[in-house]
Order: structure tokens, then C-alpha cells, then sequence
């Protein structure tokens, strides 16, 4: 068994490259030896920013050889009178065998010549120097590019590629380079050539001679594992980010953490702008004290053991200095205006072309969140109409315009420092949650109501110019903010009207003269949002069926939706659950396909009952009796579960309906009359779910 090695050189890459280049290798070389038939052991992905790197152990040294038969000609058209014809000829010229080398072989359709063909046996050398190159052309980057006079498109330039299998080169060319053994370290702590003999030893070469740390795992346990260390003597704890590690870690590959200190009066301003500037701009971890407060030290990540290391601390002391003490300034500044000021900035201010200023917006969000409250939470509706109207004021603060990943943030904390209620500021803190799928929820209800009015706002406002999401172009999130209000809705258990949420949000544009036109534009953001919806559901692992016809039944109201789903699923585990869904089905079907216009209003119940001829339309009439004001009585009271359950009790009858009764008479009134039963009973389980999509 051999062992294999692909580095793949090049100038710095972004960190934001580096894990999707790895998962592509990976997937990439498994998919590849597996197609070749090539065996082997464990496969490792490593990278830095100036290398790539792909190493195998255990590879067969050649493929598996495999015999398979294949056929030809049927028989009756390979010989003639016993004489090879020249369609037999020709395909044993074409498998490379002797006539005399064909046998038939029996199939279904008859006797067929057939020849017995070996495949396989190449080496793994050979294989793959086909399949390296294959792979580094075909890797997918966020962004590609050329350089020189070469046609090759890569992330960056490269500058070596070694491939080795144990102690021979895998030759190959791609671009300007071909493959050899040779590879590069650190750029002071190694820069190399370093010849590599074998590829078992490339990465105690490359770690030891090169002064590298390869793998991405072992960069990220120096720096945990050492900023750890360097907190602990000062009695503080490295606040980890993870995003900010992931980042660091594929920036260096001589990972050298160092601890720093700033000037404790840099601690006026809050410790989330602080940190902000360290590790937005810096690439720093703010550290803090037992009992979480901000100490005046941060943890930068060197790519180089320095001989002063002193001098190297002083510098990224200074560098910080000079983003903290912007912070500061414009934290000071800010704290010298006020609410009213920036209010009245924010008419100046778009928020989307044709759509008004954010001034525009923060007056219909306040009108939004009143009446959001209003069916809420009523104790706090003034407080939840203030958040509204101050939520975009931190826009045009000094602080928000400096570190713009601030806002909202800012405007909760302004909100304490300038009088406004505890209530309003934890609403400004959390408008902007969730941020995506799996991003944190608002913890205050005045904080959802007002990310829920925020997001229906912007999803009316541009479906009412017609700016809808197509393919993967989102613009301006609105996908993020359609999965939003499913989450915050479902969350907090709201019963809100959503199609009525989205009508109150066009209404307040076209009371400010916005005049968005499309008269169906509630039903596109509805349809919209059930796809949303639908994805929700998936990804919680709720069959699809069933998902589909708790969504196809409605989902005005979010919260009644999610549990008459529940009671679906509930429902689809009973062991007598597809001959009544069948029977309900049938129901269904020929009142969609049948129902006379002139029958009366489906939910009175209202059929005649001297129209009632036959003895399983009286039986059916009678048990209607019973039970639709029953069901109604459990609709009423949200227990769905035991209306499906119904379904178990009515099925008799109306089954015995079907069998003993024509319904499509040629009397209409005793047609009439008959699908008027029908309809009742459509009506009470249609509001529970669109049977039509349950596959059964």
C-alpha cells in the first residue's frame, strides 16, 4: 500500500476560501479514486493560506480488475449459414478479441453474441496524474482569476504543485507549472525549496523544515489552547468568537498568539463597540473578568515568532489605539445629540427608491407596532408605537456610521442613555432578529412585534413595486425577512392575521402617497411566505405530504397552522388513517368537481329535509346532525386532533352515502339537496387541511 500526496501552491488566499476548498477536495478525491477503482485508507484535507494539500494513505498501487460480458448482435444476425457476418466481425474488431472468442449469451429478449471483457488494472500512478489536474482546473471559487498570458483560472496565482506517490513524482501539468517534489514553508521561518522524498514525509517537512502548522484543526487548538493560557495570567477569559476564529486561523500559518493591553479610559464606551472595532477591523478577541466585564486587553494572532516581541505588542497597541480612540469620539458626539435630531435626518435618507426616506418608514413601523400590540400585548402598545418611530434614528449616529454592523444595537443603548424605557430600548436592541435561519430569536415581545412589523413593511413595500426574489438574487433579503416572521410568529405563539398584516402595510404606504398598484400583491407575498413556511416544516423533519396540506388549508394564522399540522402527523400514525383520509377524499373530490353553484352556504348545514329519499342520505343526515356542531365546537377551540379523529366516526356513513345513493341524480333539487350534505361536511375538514395533497 502507497501513500499519496497533492500540494497545491499558491499566493495567499482569502480565509473564506480555505473550508469550502478543503470540502471540495475531499469530496472531489473520494469521488474520483471510487469511480477509478482505486482503493485506499484515510484521506486528510489541509490548507493554509498559501497551500492546499490532499494526503492518502493505503492507496492500491493498481485498479481493480473486473469481467463484465457484453453483448452484440442478436445471434440470428451474427452468422450467416454458419459464416460470421460482418456485424460480428465488426464487433469483436471493436472489443479487440477473435471471432472465435464470442459466445452467446442467453437474455430476455433472446440469444445475443456477447464477449467477456476485463477492465481495470492501471496503475494508481497513472490514474492519478489524470485525476489531479481534473480536480485543481474544476475547483469552484467565489471568485476566479488569470494571470500572465495563461488561460488557467484559479483563486490566486500558483506558484508549485508536489505529487508524490510514496517516493515517485505523479507527473502532470496544469497552467504554467508541472507536478515535482518540492515544496515552500513560512516565508521567514522556512521559505524553502524543501525536497520532499517520500510522501509520508511531507508533513514533518513542511512542519518542521517549513515552520508550518498545515492542518486547520491543529492552527486552532495552538490559538484556543495558548490565548487560553496568556488570559489566565492576567485572570481573564478570551471572549471566542467563533466566526472571528475560523477567520483567524485561515489567515496564519504560523499561529503566534499575543496578548495586548489598552488604556483603561477607553472603557466610557461600550464594550460591544469596543469589540467591534477589535475584531471587525483589528481581527482581535476582547478578553473579560469572571464576572463579564470588558478588561482593557485584547488577543491578536501573530504568522510569526517574532525576535522583539515587545516591539510587535507596542505596534498593535498603537494601531488599536487609533480605532478606539475614534470610537470614542464619536460615541462623545453622539451622546451630545439627541432622538428629535436624528429623527428629522432621517427624511433625508432613502430606504428604497420609490419607497420613501427611513423617516417615511419609522412613521409606519410606529403605526405597524401600534396595532401589532394592540392584539398582543395592549400594556405595552405605547411603548411598542415609540420603538417603532426611534428604530432607525441610530442610522444617522456617528457610531452606527463608523462600525455599521452596530445598528440597532446602538439604538437600544442610546435609548437607555437618552431616558427612553427599558422596554423601548430592548425592542431597538433586537429589530433586526433573527438574522438568518438559525440565528437568535428576540427575547422581548416588544422586540418581535417590532422585527415582525419591520420585516412585513419591507417584504409590502417591494412586492408592491413588483421587486421579487428570483434564483438565488436577494437584493434585499427578502427571503431572510419572510423566514423571519414565520419564526418570530411561531416562536411567541402570535395570533396575527398575516395576510391582514401584509393589507395594514400597504395601506400605510398608500396613505403616505407611495400608491403601490398591484391589487394582488397580498396574494403573492402570501404564496411567498408558504414557501417559506414549507421550508420551515422540512427542516424539521415533517413528511412533505403533510406539510403541503396543512399549508394548502391555509396559513393566515401562522400558529393554527403548526398545529393542525401536529394534529396531522398525529393523525397519519392511526392504524385506520388511509381509509378515512380516502373516504374524506372522495368527499372532497366531487364537490370540487360537481357542487352546483346553487346550493346553499356550505357552513349552515341547511339541506331539506323532505328532500331526503333514500335510507343512507337520512342515515348521513342524521349523524351530520350530531357532529357538525361538534366540530365546530372543536374548531372553535383549536383541538384538532380530535376533529381529524372524527373522521373515524363519520366514515360509515359515508361510505354506506356513496354505496346506497347516486348523488348526481337527474332530480337538481335532490342533487341540490345531496351535495349540500356534502359541502357541510367539506367545509368543516377542508379549514383543518387540503386532503387532495395527501398522498394515499
Amino acid at each position: 500500500m502507497a501513500t499519496f500526496v497533492l500540494e497545491i501552491g499558491s499566493e495567499e488566499l482569502p480565509a473564506r476560501f480555505l473550508n469550502q476548498e478543503e470540502e471540495e477536495l475531499a469530496s472531489r478525491f473520494t469521488e474520483a479514486l471510487s469511480q477509478a477503482g482505486i482503493g485506499h485508507g484515510k484521506l486528510r484535507v489541509m490548507s493554509t493560506p498559501r497551500r492546499a494539500a490532499v494526503l492518502i494513505e493505503n492507496v492500491d498501487p493498481v485498479q481493480r480488475e473486473k469481467e463484465e460480458i457484453v453483448t452484440g448482435p442478436p445471434m440470428r444476425a451474427a452468422y450467416a449459414d454458419g459464416v460470421p457476418t460482418k456485424a460480428l466481425e465488426g464487433f469483436a474488431r471493436t472489443h479487440g478479441c477473435a471471432v472465435e472468442d464470442v459466445f452467446a449469451a442467453r437474455t430476455e429478449k433472446g440469444d445475443y453474441a456477447a464477449v467477456r471483457k476485463r477492465t481495470g488494472g492501471g496503475t494508481a500512478k497513472d490514474i492519478l496524474a489524470q485525476i489531479c489536474p481534473a480536480v485543481i482546473t474544476s475547483l469552484p471559487f467565489a471568485k476566479r482569476m488569470r494571470w500572465g498570458t495563461y488561460s488557467l483560472a484559479y483563486a490566486r496565482p500558483l506558484r508549485w504543485i508536489l505529487a508524490l506517490l510514496d517516493g515517485e513524482v505523479v507527473p502532470f501539468a496544469v497552467g504554467p507549472l508541472t507536478s515535482g517534489r518540492e515544496t515552500y514553508g513560512h516565508r521567514v521561518h522556512g521559505p524553502g525549496p524543501i525536497a520532499v522524498p517520500r510522501a509520508k514525509d511531507w508533513l514533518s517537512l513542511v512542519s518542521e523544515l517549513g515552520g508550518i502548522t498545515p492542518d486547520t484543526a491543529e492552527r486552532r487548538k495552538i490559538i484556543v489552547e495558548n490565548g487560553n493560557a496568556l488570559a489566565a495570567v492576567i485572570g481573564g477569559k478570551v471572549l471566542w468568537k467563533d466566526s472571528l476564529l475560523t477567520e483567524v486561523q485561515g489567515l496564519t500559518e504560523h499561529p503566534v498568539p499575543l496578548l495586548a493591553e489598552f488604556d483603561p479610559a477607553y472603557l466610557e464606551v461600550p464594550g460591544e463597540v469596543l469589540l467591534t472595532s477589535m475584531e471587525h477591523h483589528q481581527k482581535c478577541f476582547g478578553l473579560e473578568t469572571a464576572d463579564g466585564a470588558l478588561m482593557p486587553y485584547f488577543l491578536t494572532v501573530l504568522n510569526i515568532s517574532p525576535e522583539d516581541m515587545g516591539l510587535v505588542k507596542r505596534g498593535w497597541e498603537r494601531v488599536l489605539r487609533a480605532r478606539l480612540e475614534d470610537a470614542r469620539f464619536f460615541w462623545r458626539a453622539d451622546l451630545r445629540e439627541g432622538f428629535d435630531q436624528w429623527l428629522a435626518e432621517l427624511d433625508q435618507v432613502i430606504f428604497i427608491r420609490n419607497l420613501g426616506s427611513m423617516g417615511d418608514k419609522t412613521r409606519r413601523l410606529e403605526a405597524l407596532c401600534l396595532q401589532l400590540a394592540e392584539q398582543c400585548a395592549p400594556d405595552i402598545k405605547d411603548e411598542a408605537a415609540r420603538a417603532g418611530r426611534l428604530s432607525k434614528a441610530d442610522l444617522v449616529s456617528g457610531l452606527v456610521g463608523e462600525f455599521d454592523d452596530l445598528q440597532g444595537i446602538m439604538g437600544g443603548i442610546y435609548a437607555r442613555q437618552k431616558g427612553e424605557s427599558k422596554i423601548v430600548a430592548d425592542a431597538l436592541r433586537e429589530q433586526y432578529l433573527p438574522a438568518g435561519p438559525d440565528s437568535p430569536l428576540p427575547q422581548s415581545l416588544a422586540g418581535a412585534l417590532l422585527a415582525l412589523a419591520d420585516k412585513a413593511d419591507t417584504l409590502a413595500g417591494c412586492f408592491g413595486l413588483d421587486i421579487i426574489p428570483t434564483g438565488a438574487a436577494d437584493p434585499n433579503g427578502l427571503r431572510r425577512c419572510a423566514l423571519g416572521i414565520v419564526r418570530i410568529i411561531l416562536d411567541f405563539n402570535l395570533d396575527i392575521d398575516v395576510r391582514e398584516l401584509f393589507s395594514v402595510a400597504l395601506r400605510l404606504y398608500n396613505e403616505q402617497g407611495r400608491q403601490l398598484p398591484p391589487a394582488r400583491t397580498p396574494d403573492k407575498l402570501m404564496d411567498f411566505l408558504a414557501m417559506r413556511l414549507r421550508g420551515y416544516f422540512q427542516n424539521q423533519g415533517l413528511d412533505t405530504p403533510l406539510v403541503n396540506a396543512a399549508i394548502g388549508a391555509g396559513i393566515n394564522r401562522l400558529n393554527n397552522c403548526r398545529a393542525r399540522l401536529a394534529a396531522l402527523a398525529a393523525f397519519s400514525r392511526e392504524p385506520d388513517y388511509a381509509q378515512a383520509v380516502q373516504t374524506f377524499k372522495r368527499v372532497a373530490n366531487i364537490i370540487r368537481k360537481q357542487a352546483a353553484a346553487s346550493a346553499p352556504d356550505a357552513s349552515s348545514g341547511s339541506w331539506d329535509e323532505d328532500l331526503l329519499r333514500e335510507e343512507p342520505e337520512k342515515a348521513l343526515a342524521r349523524t351530520l346532525r350530531d357532529e357538525l356542531p361538534r366540530l365546530d365546537a372543536l374548531w372553535a377551540a383549536g383541538d384538532h386532533a380530535a376533529a381529524l379523529a372524527a373522521l373515524h366516526g363519520l366514515r360509515p356513513a359515508v361510505d354506506a352515502f356513496f354505496d346506497g345513493v347516486m348523488v348526481m341524480c337527474e332530480d337538481a333539487a335532490l342533487r341540490n339537496n345531496r351535495l349540500t350534505m356534502l359541502k357541510a361536511l367539506c367545509f368543516r375538514f377542508d379549514r383543518l387541511a387540503d386532503f387532495a395533497a395527501l398522498q394515499i
